[in-house]
């Protein structure tokens, strides 16, 4: 249970306190930066329908402080677990072989987040970025947000008792401080560069010296094998994060104002989660929407004038130098001839029993030297050859300035602005619309400046392979004619400045799905940007082909409200389905004797399954029967043919959305995952022509919610990936739809907004809301957004508490 405190026994008093600081329309003056009597940090919480807080304050510090105490109240172990992380501290609590989990890195293991994070502490990485003045660093609003969140975060510690079961009598569950909510903000810019080759930074060794007379040799990358590797490492297709959302211009509604449907396909456990909250600061900041967990700002949402969501973008927050080694000292690199030694850091983990383990990094003016970002991707350490990760979001904590922008926003062109003057997002794409018809998007991105003149010119032989396959540029450390050169209109050297960056501005629809930005609009393609923002003129995804579909038709029809969106979010259509569904179902039938052979060989009846794909309505409905079977089949035959072989009509840059199509059922392993989809159905208890939702679904409360939603190869706008049970079929989500919003506005002064939260506003289990909006989601019903104070007040589970520090 959330416990309240100095809670008012006549509420009205609290109502009239929290109305008195609202002004008398949206305009007015920017708060003085006042403090409570006595010094104490205050806020008044207003607690909606579905626990969803509306944070009231009379400053940046003191709605820092209403927002931690809002998230640790719901969300206290999650958050715990994350500062755990980034103070260095796993291994000693957990053990340096426990996984640490993917919120904050793709380290294996404790040990080697641990070596990371207390080098990035060591080395006051984020207090030098925090030292730096705007718009190079945060602003003083950003560092008051975040001093306020600490104090929060604290006074629910000190004046409640924690009942999650995940950490109710832990002793790392602590107090923090504000450094540690930086901290926790540089790990997340960091995500998709430093973040990903953790391990390969933590173990970098330079070689053992050589015995006399022997040379001492590691293997070099084979390009081929990297270039694939770093295809699939940067792909969309597995990857734990990604999104949908459009927005619709003013020409394609019914009252000529902007729609926007944001869809972002994120964790449904652990600290990538979103929550929700409404942030006010009367006359300086009114804004609704989804913070990822431990952010004090709202990251997705929505104000009076503007909405916006984002996208995993296809950008390539990094790249790779390739380092000329000192054949007598591998710790030696040469720029231009001259000779530069590695910066070593030595770090020195605490281990729970078990002596501390010291390791050393070597860090060069590119980065640090990385063996290999994960298992797939090595980059030995030889005599004569490292690699160095550059990654520009390492100088980057502008994140939270750009969201405080949008928040502030009164248009799309409010949105262009804050990105243009902050350059904060590490690697999404914004799509916003606005209650004055625009429709926007912008893949403004932190990118290292390769140029495709620069990979042209200074891309090593593995590099020439890796970039055009990948966007992954491998430079040419050895010259200081590589370096990455800076924009005029760039806040930081080596990175792209706003003017490079792809934006398509009022389209009649601007959607993205995860490929890159070239048919946002399949009208008005976006060409003319460099690799590394992602391709032009290739074959896009299910999901993407699926959602051009879609949202060219609706744009089409026109007349579009918010119930049209609401309808696009559960349509839950299967691409794949429309290609390929008919002619499996009809090839199904024609084997002989109605069987199949399975991969260990054996012939399966598979004529039951070729009745049901024929019936089934090609939808992922939790009703949908035939619907598990065909996901099952699809998943096991994309996994072994290769997308070149599995169709007859190959792709076509001319015809994009269409192309390619016309399944090739003739191919040896068709036959063979259809019957090894029935036979795994089979061994799950669960008959080919059964609802989805008899086999997809989440535990809450001891009772299974039934979830409809399908995989990426699929092409479902509704993305759901599973954890799949050989015994029980889908019984928990992995990830997928999560901070869902559909907003329009009227002619009057509140937006019109529906938002859902897939997996609740709490993991505590024994909150009240642990599971209410999963089971919303589970029946494909939304929650109407309380946004004007009119609609706070009339809700009638409203609970009022205000909340201070104690001294």
């Amino acid at each position: 249970m959330r416990i309240r405190t100095r809670r008012t026994t006549a509420v009205g008093v609290t109502l009239l306190t929290a109305l008195a600081l609202l002004p008398a329309s949206g305009a007015g003056a920017a708060p003085k930066d006042t403090r409570a009597s006595g010094g104490g940090l205050h806020a008044t919480i207003r607690y909606t329908e579905y626990g969803i807080p509306h944070i009231l304050a009379e400053d940046y510090a003191n709605l820092g402080f209403g927002t931690g105490w809002a998230q640790a109240a719901d969300q206290v172990c999650t958050l715990a677990d994350g500062y755990l992380t980034v103070r260095g501290e796993r291994s000693r609590h957990f053990g340096p072989d426990a996984s640490p989990g993917s919120a904050l890195s793709s380290a294996s293991t404790n040990l080697g987040s641990d070596l990371y994070f207390r080098g990035v502490r060591e080395a006051g990485t984020v207090e030098k970025l925090l030292a730096q003045p705007a718009p190079a660093g945060p602003s003083r609003r950003t560092k008051e947000l975040m001093r306020g969140f600490a104090a929060g975060y604290n006074a629910w510690l000190k004046q409640n008792r924690i009942t999650d079961p995940a950490c109710a009598k832990a002793d790392w569950v602590r107090p923090i401080t504000a450094l540690d909510v930086a901290r926790q903000g540089f790990a997340v810019q960091v995500l998709s560069g430093q973040g990903r080759g953790i391990d390969g930074i933590t173990s970098a060794a330079p070689p053992s010296a050589p015995r006399a007379g022997a040379t001492a040799r590691r293997t070099a990358p084979d390009p081929r094998r990297t270039a694939e590797a770093a295809r699939d490492l940067f792909s969309s297709q597995d990857a734990d994060m990604g999104s949908n959302a459009v927005a619709f211009s003013g020409e394609t509604t019914a009252n000529g104002r902007g729609l926007l449907l944001g869809n972002p396909h994120y964790p449904w456990q652990g600290g990538r989660r979103f929550w929700q909250s409404q942030q006010t600061i009367p006359g300086e900041l009114n804004v609704s929407g989804g913070s990822l967990l431990g952010t004090s700002v709202v990251n997705i949402g929505f104000n009076g004038d503007v909405a916006w969501s984002h996208t995993v973008a296809t950008g390539v927050t990094l790249n790779l130098h390739q380092l000329t080694l000192d054949p007598a000292d591998p710790t030696v690199y040469l720029v231009d001839g001259k000779r530069r030694k590695m910066v070593k850091r030595t770090v020195t983990v605490p281990v729970k029993d078990g002596a501390p383990v010291t390791r050393t990094q070597y860090w060069t003016r590119y980065g640090p030297v990385v063996t290999g970002l994960g298992a797939q991707l090595p980059l030995p350490w030889s005599s004569t050859t490292a690699y160095a990760l550059n990654d520009p979001n390492a100088v980057n904590l502008r994140g939270s300035d750009t969201d405080l922008g949008f928040g502030k926003a009164r248009s799309t062109a409010g949105i262009l602005k804050s990105l243009r003057e902050t350059q904060g997002l590490p690697w999404v794409n914004t799509v916003a619309a606005d209650r004055h018809g625009h429709s926007l998007l912008s893949q403004s991105q932190v990118l290292p400046r390769i140029t495709d003149e620069l990979a042209e010119r200074c891309s090593t032989p593995l590099g020439k392979v890796t970039y055009p396959a990948s966007g992954v540029a491998v430079l040419d450390g050895s010259r200081g004619a590589c370096a990455l050169g800076s924009d005029k209109d760039a806040v930081q050297p080596g990175i792209f400045g706003p003017s490079r960056m792809p934006t398509l501005e009022d389209a009649p629809y601007a959607e993205n799905s995860n490929d890159s930005a070239w048919l946002t609009n399949a009208d008005h393609p976006i060409t003319g940007y460099e690799r590394i923002f992602g391709t032009i003129g290739t074959q896009r995804s299910m999901r993407t082909r699926g959602a051009v579909e879609d949202v060219a038709a609706m744009a089409e029809k026109g007349d579009l409200t918010v119930r049209d969106l609401q309808r696009q979010q559960f349509a839950n259509r299967v691409p794949a389905a429309d290609l390929a569904a008919a002619d499996t179902a009809k090839a199904c039938a024609a084997l002989p004797g109605g069987t199949a052979t399975s991969s260990d060989g054996r012939a399966v009846d598979v004529h039951r399954a070729c009745e049901a794909l024929a019936r089934w309505d090609h939808r992922m409905d939790t009703d949908s029967r035939g619907a598990l079977l065909f996901d099952r089949f699809w998943r096991k035959l994309t996994a072994t043919v290769p997308n070149a072989q599995l169709w007859k009509v190959p792709f076509s840059a001319a015809d994009p959305v269409r192309t390619p199509h016309t399944l090739d059922t003739s191919l040896p392993g068709f036959r063979t995952a259809l019957a090894d989809a029935v036979t795994e159905l089979t061994a799950a208890g669960a008959d080919v022509g059964d609802p989805l939702g008899a086999h997809q679904y989440v535990v809450r409360d001891g009772r299974r919610i039934p979830v409809s939603g399908g995989t990426e190869s699929l092409g479902v706008w509704n993305k759901i990936e599973a954890n799949w049970d050989k015994k029980a079929g889908y019984t928990e989500v992995a990830h997928g739809s999560s901070h869902i919003q559909a907003v329009g506005w009227n002619s009057g002064g509140c937006p019109e907004a529906r938002t859902l939260l897939s997996y609740s506003q709490s993991s505590n289990p024994n909150s009240p809301h642990y599971s209410d909006q999963t089971k919303l989601y589970g029946k494909e019903r939304w929650v109407t957004s309380r946004f004007c104070e009119r609609d706070i007040l009339r809700d009638p589970e409203l609970e009022v508490v205000r909340v201070r520090e104690r001294r």
